[in-house]
Formats: structure tokens, sequence, C-alpha cells
């Protein structure tokens, strides 16, 4: 090969070299996004609107909180059908919605477990899923909570779940803690407690996690 053509064909090289890992990332998105998309199709039919669903979240945060909890689960969010497509409606930065199919590629492995009041049929009657949506809708748009804090001034996924079908239903899904109850011996806890709060931990703030609604009895597994 001519030199001059080497030398044309080096930056080409280089680029192609540089853009693998992005494009390599790109393609395991685009994956994950047709699994995900897939896996909708297949159990759509048996989602019902005011379904609870929960995930591993891939948030920076979110291994903090399966230490402190003991539970693989940190994040959650409630389903709702809209023009014939599933949507999820949770508390992320801000509170708002996303489509299941994306909400599931977003999660890690794409894995997730979907829970229903147990006695759904009799106490989710149109009037009462009216109410579950428009007690969400108060809280659209407002910041994610990062301190975890009870105020409705900002808002964390398990808390807006809570809120929800408390308002709407009367119902408490999940029993409340404090967050001394919590187990905050691991370093990785620790060191997010001391970025998040330093040296004022507020131990006795009210708190619900998405692995205590999770486990409610008032729930029942439907996939």
């Amino acid at each position: 090969m001519p030199r001059r053509s080497l030398f044309l064909l080096l930056p080409l090289l280089l680029l192609t070299v540089l853009a693998y890992p992005r494009l390599r990332h790109r393609y395991a998105r685009y994956q994950q996004a047709q699994a995900a998309s897939k896996a909708v199709q297949q159990i759509s039919s048996r989602l019902r609107n005011g379904d609870l669903i929960f995930q591993t979240s891939r948030s920076a945060q979110s291994r903090a909180i399966q230490l402190a909890t003991h539970s693989a689960y940190s994040h959650c969010g409630i389903l709702f059908k809209k023009d014939g497509e599933w949507r999820v409606f949770e508390a992320v930065q801000p509170v708002g919605e996303t489509s299941l199919a994306a909400w599931t590629a977003r999660g890690q492995k794409g894995t997730f477990i979907v829970k229903r009041l147990h006695d759904a049929e009799t106490v989710l009657t149109p009037a009462v899923l009216q109410r579950l949506q428009a007690a969400g809708e108060r809280y659209r748009g407002k910041n994610y909570d990062l301190y975890f804090g009870w105020s409705d001034e900002r808002i964390y996924c398990s808390e807006l779940l809570w809120k929800m079908y408390r308002q709407a239903t009367g119902r408490e899904i999940g029993k409340l803690q404090t967050l001394r109850e919590f187990d905050l011996s691991h370093p990785a806890v620790q060191a997010k407690l001391q970025e998040r709060y330093g040296k004022r931990i507020p131990l006795h703030e009210q708190v619900i996690s998405p692995v205590r609604m999770l486990e409610s009895k008032e729930l029942v597994t439907v996939l």
C-alpha cells in the first residue's frame, strides 16, 4: 500500500477504534430495548391499571438502598394504560411517566416483579382508579427527593406510590419505618449518608422503602 494511502487510512482506523466502545454500548442498549418490548408484549394482557411494578435500578444510589433494606428491589412505579400503551408513573427527576418498555429496559437485566391489591377487583373501581391517577397528578413535575423526607415538596419512588394509594383508597401499602431501622452499617451505605446529610443524619425521619411495599400483605404477586 502506498505510504500516502496508509497515511490517509490511519485517522479512519483511529476513529473506528475510539468509536467501538460507544458503538458496542449503543448496540447493547438496542438489544435491551428490543428484549423489553418483547417482554411487555407477552405480559400486557395480564396487567391492570393500578398495578405496582418493582425493579433493581441502575442509579448511583441503588446499591446503598439494596444494602440498607436487604432487598434486590430499589425502585418502583405504578402502571396505567394510556392510548393503548402501558405507562409507568414514577418518581424520578422529575416525577413523571415513561413507557413500560423503556422502564423495563432501564432496570438491571430488564427484570421486574408486578404486584396488585389483593382485592383489586372490588376496590379499584373506575371511580377509585380516577382518584388514584388524580392523586399522582398532584406530584407530577415535583423534584425527586434525594434526602428521603416525608414532606410533599419533593418525593421519592415508594413514597409516591404509598401516598397515592393512601389518598385514593385509604390503604397503607407497606409499613412505615424510621431511617434508624434500616441497616446502615455497610461502608457504601455510610458513604451515601455522609454524601447526602453530612453529620446530621435524620435517623427519626419517616420512610417507606420499596421492599416494605413489595412485601405488604395488601398485595399479591401478578408477575
